[in-house]
């Protein structure tokens, strides 16, 4: 009889069936955790032990019952309710909702924290259901995959045929009367053209879509993964009638052509799902420049284990995120990711319990369950005025846009000192200049070392695509030490880099974005040096001692494991 000797749960019983030796069981477990892969999907791909007895020791040893996945088909499973983020991190498959309980197909019954977590994002009570590992994997992509058809049918029935139909609507943020659409503006050549240069930025992923005029020539560039792109040249002569046709879409007066001005616009794809994009127009010397920035709702909720955090750096985010009480900042350059960082803090933090406010300028994502407020300069509504008012509407959570000033700055660190957890950002350039910054402010070092409880620096690197990247083995020993590759924690033989190619899946070798983090805490021995009043230089010295990795060495640490190229990491954190 094999010994289970320091072995618990399904592994446990696995043994005691005589379905795997002790020594296998124990090099199981590792390789998986490694892989970081449920044990009976580890065991599927191995062909180790069948599915079918995994399944059935587990349905045993944990009193859950077991289903057969193969007879349920995707059309009845329910749709919307768990992120598919989730159902892909945890191999888990909601089946079916009986009132306020739904009933989860897993593979491991141990993995509690699962179910836990689609509780919370669901608000439903969780149970578990057992389903072989094989039948389970192949169940969930082709649910998955037939969301995915879902949505490219909305995007992909938006043909040319029907580009003068497209369900779009203006959002009269400011109650601006817009001018009606007349002549020129409303010629069905202009509106078709606007339409399917929208519709096209939606299809590629594009987060920006910039219509410039020139004075011989005009172009529409898309930014995709960070990157700028020329799609369309249009007639110059075209110039006022589109600028006219963008700002009519989006409420705009079109009769004001010297100063610029802001809209929205929201364009429904399909009966459940709309894009927002955010408008503004700039007089420049040819003509109006608009800019779009595609504000998609999906990008709020995205999750923490999507956005690149390595795991220790995450573990230190969601600690302070379950503070009461403190400050959380998040740094970088424009279109590094900041908005998507606190919005993904924000989602872990709203629960019915907590009243959380935000101070936005603009509000790029309507979030359900928070107190969104837009910033409006003109009657005298700041950063400062918003946070004023927060703080007599019985808040725990606040968040301010951005601290640009030392008013805003005071107040929110008073917030902080008073029970309540303050999330903000700041433009800097890495975690110890963003303390240095409140200091060259006016915040007493004292409020700052007391506060302030954790920054995050943050960049966004560009994907490579797993399709069509190559090893990198080009690449001699002294440039890896040069880069240096030699403070990254990891062994030669550990590094693998890749170089981008290029394909039909992908923009250049690369799809997709990944976060590229500094996260640090703020030790004793960093207070101390705040206290003295000390640099950036002597804080970032601390952290490093401290072992926080700066922003170069986890872009390498992403390189070396083929996340990123070395050229890519280079780009977004080499000075």
């Amino acid at each position: 009889m094999n010994t289970v000797t320091n072995l618990s749960g399904l592994a446990r019983r696995l043994v005691r069936d005589e379905l795997l030796n002790h020594a296998d069981a124990e090099k199981a477990l590792d390789a998986a955790a490694k892989e970081q892969l449920p044990l009976p999907i580890f065991l599927s791909n191995k062909g180790t032990v069948s599915p079918f007895a995994v399944a059935t020791a587990a349905a045993d040893e944990f009193g859950t019952p077991l289903v057969d996945i193969s007879a349920i088909t995707s059309d009845s499973i329910p749709r919307g309710i768990v992120d598919s983020k989730l159902i892909r991190k945890h191999f888990a498959l909601p089946l079916f909702k009986r009132g306020n309980r739904l009933f989860i197909a897993v593979c491991d019954p141990t993995n509690l924290h699962a179910l836990d977590e689609i509780k919370f994002n669901t608000g439903l009570n969780t149970e578990a259901l057992i389903a072989e590992a094989d039948k389970l994997a192949v169940a969930i992509e082709r649910f998955l995959n037939a969301e995915e058809e879902t949505l490219g049918e909305a995007l992909g029935g938006l043909d040319e045929d029907s580009l003068d139909d497209l369900d779009i609507e203006a959002v009269d943020e400011d109650n601006r009367g817009a001018a009606d659409e007349t002549g020129e503006v409303d010629e069905a050549p202009i509106v078709r053209f606007v339409n399917k240069v929208l519709l096209d930025a939606i299809k590629i992923g594009a987060s920006d879509i910039h219509f410039e005029p020139y004075e011989k020539s005009y172009r529409v560039r898309f930014r995709t993964d960070g990157i700028l792109k020329e799609m369309a040249r249009p007639p110059q002569n075209l110039s006022g009638r589109l600028a006219a046709r963008l700002k009519v879409m989006s409420q705009m007066d079109i009769s004001e052509r010297r100063v610029p001005q802001d809209g929205r616009i929201k364009m429904k794809i399909s009966k459940n799902r709309a894009i927002d994009f955010r408008v503004n127009s700039l007089p420049t010397l040819f003509g109006e420049k608009i800019v779009l920035r595609i504000l998609d709702p999906s990008s709020a909720k995205l999750g923490i284990d999507a956005l690149g955090y390595e795991d220790i750096q995450k573990k230190m985010f969601m600690d302070t995120l379950a503070q009461p009480q403190g400050m959380i900042l998040v740094t970088g350059p424009t279109g590094s990711g900041k908005t998507v960082s606190l919005y993904t803090g924000l989602n872990i933090l709203n629960t019915p319990e907590r009243n959380i406010s935000t101070a936005e300028d603009p509000v790029e994502i309507n979030l359900e369950g928070i107190n969104q407020v837009n910033m409006n300069t003109r009657v005298g509504l700041t950063f400062a005025e918003a946070l004023r008012s927060f703080l007599r509407q019985d808040p725990d959570i606040v968040m301010v846009g951005e601290i640009r000033d030392l008013t805003t700055a005071e107040i929110a660190i008073k917030a902080a000192q008073t029970g309540h957890l303050v999330l903000s950002t700041l433009h800097t350039n890495s975690a110890a200049e963003t303390l240095t910054r409140l200091m060259n402010m006016g915040v007493p070092t004292f409020n700052v070392a007391t506060t302030v409880s954790l920054i995050i620096a943050q960049r966004l690197a560009r994907r490579l695509c797993a399709a069509c990247k190559i090893p990198a083995t080009d690449i001699p020993d002294e440039i890896l030490t040069e880069e240096g590759f030699d403070e990254i924690g990891y062994s030669r033989e550990e590094i693998t880099l890749f170089h981008p190619v290029g394909c039909e899946k992908c923009t250049d070798g690369y799809k997709g974005r990944v976060g590229v983090y500094e996260v640090v805490r703020i030790t004793p021995e960093i207070s101390r040096i705040i206290m003295e009043g000390g640099n950036s230089i002597q804080i970032a010295e601390a952290a490093k001692r401290a072992g926080f990795n700066n922003l170069r060495v986890s872009a390498l640490r992403k390189a070396s494991m083929g996340v990123t190229s070395l050229e890519e990491a280079n780009r977004v954190t080499k000075d």
